[in-house]
């Protein structure tokens, strides 16, 4: 493994008038690679491999027996309706927009620290949690954030505002089918922001 060169190392004489053996170290380093390659396969075996990552979502079951008057309504009160489009606009508006002659301010935003959409949850919120102190709401009524993508929206969109129902601890949302009527708005919210970073 390891050798000693002891040859002679010069005819010079040092200060003493003796010769002086210079003495040089040799390594074979040539197990240490076996070594290493058996410990490199030692630790890809032994290792775990990482798992994938999946978002679980629950989709509420439809069930077709189920009377209208028997299902559970959404208060316009404390709807945030959230309409993912493309370019990460984020289009919203408070209520449900069931009433066509009182259509809903459609205002838009995108995912940004500050003036985003947490900004709009947490006003949301805010208004809700009003309503409950002043009595116009039932302690059991809480923010319900109605979620719809757009055909030109993105994958990443939606799981971004999954993250800020998370973050906001938003205990009610859904993910709905987009409308008709809910492209009609940003249709006319585009065209009327035209220019508008």
């Amino acid at each position: 493994m390891a050798e000693m060169d002891v040859s002679g190392g010069g005819g010079k004489k040092g200060k003493g008038g003796k010769k002086g053996k210079k003495l040089s170290t040799r390594v074979d380093l040539t197990p240490m690679v076996d070594l290493g390659f058996l410990l490199i396969t030692f630790f890809m075996f032994t290792t775990t491999m990482s798992k994938p990552k999946t978002m679980e979502i629950n989709m509420p079951f439809k069930d077709e027996n189920l009377k209208p008057e028997n299902e559970s309504k959404i208060k316009a009160s404390t709807a945030l309706t959230v309409l993912l489009s493309k370019d990460h606009r984020i289009y919203y508006y408070e209520g449900l927009a069931d009433d066509p002659n009182n259509p809903p301010n459609v205002q838009v935003t995108y995912f940004k620290p500050t003036g985003g959409i947490r900004d709009v949850i947490i006003n949301k919120e805010k208004k809700v949690q009003e309503l409950r102190q002043q009595g116009a709401l039932a302690a059991s009524d809480k923010l319900t954030v109605l979620i719809k993508p757009d055909d030109n929206s993105t994958y990443e969109d939606l799981v971004n505002i999954l993250d800020e129902m998370s973050i906001n601890d938003v205990k009610i949302y859904a993910i709905v089918d987009i409308t008709p009527v809910d492209k009609e708005f940003i249709d006319i919210t585009e065209s009327a922001n035209v220019g508008a970073p």
